[in-house]
């Protein structure tokens, strides 16, 4: 599915402390944000659409290759040409 951004507005002064403190639980405001939309989306949406988007969302199968004949290659068996240099004597 394709991504959108959402743009929210919130007071800088509180954002960096949010930010700060959320750091010291190694977590974001990303991160947070994501996981609070998600659950609003659980809450909201209901489990029917859910599950119909989820399945869209799934990428079809790739066709299955046709399998190539059993019969193992095996190298040319014709004897490849060798030159011979003869030196004639004088």
């Amino acid at each position: 599915m394709k991504k959108v951004n959402i743009t929210l507005t919130f007071d800088d002064d509180k954002l960096d402390a949010l930010e700060f403190s959320l750091r010291k639980e190694h977590s974001s405001v990303q991160a947070r944000m994501d996981d609070a939309l998600k659950q609003l989306y659980e809450q909201t949406v209901p489990e029917a659409v859910r599950e119909y988007l989820d399945s869209k969302a799934v990428p079809a199968p790739k066709p299955k290759r046709t399998a190539k004949s059993a019969a193992p290659k095996t190298p040319n068996s014709e004897p490849k040409a060798m030159a011979a240099v003869v030196k004639e004597g004088n």
